[in-house]
Order: C-alpha cells, then structure tokens, then sequence
C-alpha cells in the first residue's frame, strides 16, 4: 500500500470510537428493553468497549508513528473521496509534519484518561467518577475522541469545521452531567465561549470558500470553488485572497485573517477569552480535565498554524506583533494569577494558560527555532498538564478537597505522591532535563531576534512560575504533618500505571526531543521558508 496515496488507518482511528459509542447505544437500547444485564454488568460492559476502542486507536498511532516518513513535507496516510459533490465537499483525511504530533498526542492521551475513566480497578469512588449513567459517560467521551482526531486529520475544511463542532457537545455533556458543584454553569461557560468561536469560522470558512479560485476534485471534477484546505492554502501563498476585493474597507485577508484567530484564540485560550477554562477545569471529572489540557487546547494554537498561518500568510505577518504580544500577556498575567490562587485545579488551570503562550510568541516570531519550539511546546504540554490534573485528581479522591492551604506535611504520609507531584511540576516550570524546558528554550531562542522586548519580559515567567510551584510544594508538603490527614494513603497501582508512563516520557524527551523533532522538523521549516518568501 502506497501510505503517500492511499490509507483507511486515519479513517479507522477516527471513526473507531464512533463505532464503540454505537455498541454501547446499541447494547444500552436491547437492556432497556429486555432487560438483559444488571446495572453493574451494563457498565462494565460499556467501560471494556471504551478501554479497548481507545487502547486500538492508540496502538493504530503507534503504527502510523512507525510508518510516517519524517522527510516528506507532502501528505501521508491520504484518504480521499468526493462526499458530497453538489457542494464541492470532500472526505480527505491526511496528516503531515504539523499534525501528525498531536494525532499521537491525541491517542495517548486519550488513554490516560480512560484509564483513569475506570474506578473499579482500583476500587476507589472519587470524583473523577461515580457510577452515574456509565453508557453515557462513555458514550460520550468515544464521541469526542472522534471529533478530536477528526480535527487533526482533516484536509478538508468543511470536514474539519463538523468535526471541530462534533467536539463541542460531548464536552459540554461530560462537564455539565459528570461534573463539580457548578457544573452547569462552568459547562454552560464552555458551551457559549466555544459556540462564539464557531460561528466566527464558520462565516469565515464561507468567506474563504467563495473567493477561493477554481479547482479539482479528487475525481477530476473541475470545480469553481473549494473547501480543499491543501489546495486553499496554494492560493493564498499565490497570493488571491490578499488580492481578494475588500470588505467594509478591510483587507480580505486580513478580516479572515481576525475572524478565523479569535475562533481559534477562544480554544487556545488566550486573553482575554480564557475565563471559560479555570471553571471548566475546577468543575470537570478529572479524566476530562486531562483531555481538555492534554488536547483541546492545542486545537486552537494548531487551527492557527494551519489556517491563519499557512492559509493567509500575507495577513499573519500583518499579525505577528499582536500575537507576540497577545502571547507574552498570557505567559506573564495567568503566572501572576497563579500566584494568587489556593484551589490546586484552579492554579494549574492558569499555569496551562501562561504555558499555552509560549506557542503564541513562538508562532508568531517566524523563526525556524521559534516555530519548531511552538509545536514541541503544545506536545510537551499534552504530557505535563495531563500529569498536574491527575496528581491534582487523586489528592481529591482521597481528602475530597483542593485547598492548598489546608493540607501541610504531606511528604511524611504520602512520599511517593509528593515525588511525582514535585516530577510534575519541575517539568512545568521548564527545568532543565524535562521535556517542559526544550520548548520554552527554542521559543526564547527563536523569538529573541524578532521580538527581543518581549521575550524578555516572557522569560521573567520563569521566576514567577517557579515561585508559585515551589510555594505550593512548600504549603502542601512541607512543614508539620495536619493531623486531618494522618490516614491519607499513597498512589495504588492504577495511579501508578498513569504517572510513571508520562513521567518516563516528560523525561525521555527532555533528554531526547530527536523523535519528535524528526516528525515535524522538514514541515515546519518548509513552513518559515514560505512565510519568508512573502515577507
């Protein structure tokens, strides 16, 4: 099989866990009316098709790891048909150097978090999860794991925009149903915070779509408007869409250009459209946490780099400036607000924030160090925030509490708890030897010729970020064991099976960042290169 022409694996990746939500509907409709399954064998059967649908998806990206040529700046694993054609839609599923880190980021992720989806395996009732309408639970998260890699492999931008909005209500469902106190309104938050930046790209899409020049479809079907992402990014590197006629006195481009990075920007999130996420993390089950850190929020900052960048060149070098700055308020506001903060969730939940800025002042600097630097840092991050929410999540499990001021001498009574959480947040602070510091030292390194200003008001971060951690470190474990918790019990195996797999990771790759660097290096450097050829 020809993998530069011809592959159904993205498809069996991305629609694989529709098929097991399908099984669980299915199987749940047969039990209600036949009765055929107690409650407890009804879950246990919904939550061994969710592990095992999500275990296949993440052996399927081992092997699309295996086989991805690192190389080629082209498209791999294409798969690639006419869907509907009365509207120049297509099904063209592909992934390249761009992508093909968060399509594996996706799959790992996604696993981490059904694990720890699963409480009877280790037989603690937490509230990561109770025993609430299971099937739905799962349902819901195979449905979102499909809109996740559905947006990462997306070459078509129709395609993408379903996919994008196919993610938007299991996650509002998982927050407002299996959440926190306030689940209603922090998924309520989500809902209209994201909803806003869906009706901006959809307007957008339209937009682009209609001043798009003729095309091909992959039938040969000559077209006089497409949705091809691939073929509307030749034309706006050629050059059509900031000749495009403007719109109330606008640069095409660049209201598209606004349109597309607000919708994105929302996801991300960047200020001052990131208030939905420190009530969306707090109140979400901790397996949701870990998705909505590990994986959604680099939807945005890769929306951007496949759009706004790759698409409308012409319009983000008009931007960079604004982004650099957009990006230094994120790293540098949300650290001091984390400083702030006595909720463990809520401190962490900023720090992704401040740490999501980076990717923007990486982005936006143009370098080949910087832009190398952005996409290791969304990776990096897919690995470290997932860790911060799970310690933060068995914490909770057993003290049923997140005050960090509340707890005091923890090291005495859970040791090896404290020595994953400290492994945590060393890597978030970007220590040396961790995978945290390689994309923060390329994004500085990058960015400092361009932006020199800002990248060194970003790099004071650094202090503030090691100052709210060691903090933390110091209030929660430090100090004369709380009598309250002289009955708190280390990590079980199941806990264990989680945080030493990203430990090894967060430490192999800050020893050893070749294997991720060889899948993105060729792309995006091909990337800087056109943008400089504008310039």
């Amino acid at each position: 099989m020809d993998l530069q022409t011809n592959s159904t694996l993205l498809s069996w990746m991305t629609f694989s866990p529709l098929i097991g939500a399908a099984l669980i509907i299915g199987l749940s409709l047969i039990n209600y009316v036949c009765k055929c399954f107690s409650k407890t064998v009804m879950d246990n059967l919904s939550r061994a098709i969710a592990v095992l649908n999500v275990l296949a998806v993440f052996m399927m990206s081992v092997a699309l790891y295996l086989s991805f040529d690192g190389n080629s700046t082209g498209l791999q694993f294409i798969h690639h048909f006419v869907w509907i054609k009365d509207f120049n839609i297509e099904y063209f599923l592909a992934v390249d150097g761009i992508s093909i880190t968060m399509v594996l980021l996706t799959g790992l992720v996604s696993l981490i978090a059904i694990i720890a989806s699963v409480p009877w395996l280790s037989k603690i009732d937490g509230h990561h999860f109770t025993d609430k309408n299971v099937p739905g639970y799962m349902v819901m998260f195979l449905l979102l794991e499909t809109g996740m890699m559905g947006t990462f492999c997306a070459m078509d931008f129709f395609l993408f925009y379903i996919f994008w909005e196919i993610m938007l209500l299991p996650m509002y469902f998982l927050i407002g149903i299996w959440g926190g106190p306030r689940k209603e309104y922090a998924a309520i938050k989500f809902f209209l915070y994201t909803l806003a930046g869906s009706v901006l790209m959809l307007l957008c899409m339209i937009g682009i779509y209609f001043a798009s020049g003729p095309a091909t479809l992959v039938d040969g079907t000559s077209v006089p408007h497409t949705f091809n992402i691939m073929a509307l990014s030749a034309m706006g590197q050629a050059g059509l869409f900031a000749n495009s006629a403007p719109i109330l006195g606008v640069a095409f481009s660049k209201l598209m250009f606004i349109g597309l990075f607000i919708g994105f920007a929302i996801k991300v999130p960047m200020f001052p459209f990131h208030t939905w996420l420190p009530d969306a993390h707090v109140e979400a089950p901790t397996p949701i946490s870990v998705i909505l850190a590990g994986v959604l929020l680099k939807m945005g900052t890769y929306g951007m780099l496949r759009f706004n960048f790759q698409m409308l060149p012409d319009a983000a070098i008009w931007a960079a400036t604004g982004i650099a700055i957009f990006g230094t308020i994120n790293i540098v506001y949300a650290a001091f607000v984390c400083l702030a903060q006595k909720d463990l969730k809520k401190m962490i939940a900023y720090s992704s924030v401040s740490h999501m800025g980076f990717v923007l002042l990486g982005m936006a600097a143009m370098t080949p160090q910087s832009m190398v630097g952005a996409v290791f840092q969304m990776f990096s991050h897919g690995l470290v925030s997932p860790m911060l929410f799970l310690v933060a999540g068995v914490i909770y499990d057993r003290a049923h509490t997140r005050d960090i001021e509340g707890f005091g001498g923890l090291a005495k009574q859970v040791p090896e708890y404290t020595g994953i959480m400290g492994l945590a947040f060393m890597a978030s602070l970007g220590l040396p030897g961790l995978a945290g510091f390689i994309g923060e030292f390329l994004v500085f390194l990058g960015s400092f010729g361009t932006f020199r200003i800002m990248t060194i008001i970003a790099a004071t971060s650094v202090v503030i970020t090691a100052a709210y951690y060691l903090w933390t470190i110091q209030r929660m474990f430090l100090g004369k064991l709380n009598e309250k918790w002289s009955k708190l019990w280390d990590m079980d195996w199941r806990e264990r099976s989680m945080l030493y797999s990203l430990g090894v990771l967060v430490i192999f790759f800050g020893f050893y960042p070749l294997p991720v660097f060889k899948l993105m290096n060729t792309s995006l450097i091909a990337l800087v290169e056109m943008m400089r050829g504008i310039q």
